[in-house]
């Protein structure tokens, strides 16, 4: 073969290819796809994969299956994500523990910061303080004086060391002068359910898990921390409101792709995101458990990005100089 015919026949070759991978990225999705979520299945977070796999549907054309992976503060189900092949077919739920605060808390067996690509931020969920129903304070200033008055008695419950509601909690001390006892439960559940028994005393922690029991009495809710009230339960006021100026704290829920992704695939999901958000039938569902949509700005891969950066670099110095450790 002559050098000539070879190199027309490589680039017969390279043609080929290109149109191939153009093909099943057109083509993509042809099978359902996979989200996993590093929680056990009934919590609120698995709650929300729920609402946004039946969203996506319609937009992919496809299924979204969920998975749900626990184990090690959610480490576990989102290695599963670092290392699963990047063709789109798996989807990584993720939120603020798990995709930022591990990486400070973990000695990974892979980079959290470098292993993935950003598909959308699609909720905010705001943090609330709520303690257990016969507490005597009646309000957030009472509740802080009586905290001063008891350093180090009064039972927090948390879903674990490093868990969100840990690292706000400690925030929340530093921001107040107050000290907390921590108590790690295995999940937020458990927690809410000894917070309901009177087992134990506060709960700094996400809307969407505290907001059922606010609204029935079993527990007291004494501050959104967020610069607006709830549109779903306007009844609980600001911390700026309460007293505490300028105390803000939130989860939020993204997606993920394995690292590599091909750009026309992120593209596609994040469409499907959006598309998912749009329907009133979803957004209806997330505003019964206290979740905020992200704007329009903020639904981009390149916005969770920044986002996500910037966390890191707020967050890892903060856990390493409070001295936090994983359980």
């Amino acid at each position: 073969m002559t050098l000539r015919a070879a190199f027309l026949v490589a680039l017969t070759l390279a043609i080929a290819c290109a149109r191939a991978e153009d093909a099943a990225a057109q083509a993509y999705p042809s099978r359902p796809i996979r989200m996993v979520v590093p929680t056990t299945a009934g919590g609120p977070t698995d709650t929300i994969a729920r609402i946004m796999a039946d969203g996506m549907r319609a937009p992919l054309g496809q299924p979204i299956v969920i998975e749900n992976v626990p184990g090690a503060s959610g480490s576990i189900g989102v290695g599963r994500v670092a290392k699963a092949a990047p063709d789109g077919y798996t989807l990584g739920l993720g939120n603020e523990p798990w995709y930022v605060f591990n990486g400070a808390l973990y000695d990974l067996p892979y980079d959290l910061a470098n292993s993935f690509d950003e598909v959308a931020l699609f909720t905010r969920d705001p943090m609330i303080l709520v303690g257990r129903k016969d507490l005597a304070a009646r309000d957030l200033k009472e509740l802080i004086a009586w905290l001063k008055a008891n350093p180090g008695k009064v039972l927090a419950g948390t879903a674990g060391n490093g868990s969100v509601g840990h690292i706000f909690g400690v925030s929340f001390e530093r921001a107040t002068g107050t000290r907390l006892q921590f108590v790690p439960f295995r999940g937020f559940a458990e927690a809410t359910t000894d917070l309901m028994g009177g087992h134990i005393d506060v709960i700094i922690g996400l809307a969407a898990g505290l907001l059922p029991q606010v609204r029935v009495g079993a527990i007291r809710a004494y501050a959104v921390f967020e610069p607006t009230r709830l549109a779903s339960d306007p009844a609980i006021p600001t911390a700026d409101e309460a007293g505490v100026p300028g105390l803000f704290f939130a989860g939020w829920h993204a997606f993920f792709v394995p690292k590599g992704t091909p750009q026309e695939i992120v593209a596609r999901l994040n469409a499907a995101t959006v598309a998912a958000l749009n329907d009133p039938a979803v957004r209806a569902r997330m505003a019964e458990i206290g979740q905020k949509l992200p704007s329009t700005q903020e639904l981009t891969p390149e916005a969770l990005a920044a986002h996500r950066k910037a966390e890191i670099a707020k967050w890892w110095p903060f856990i390493r100089q409070a001295g936090i450790k994983a359980e």
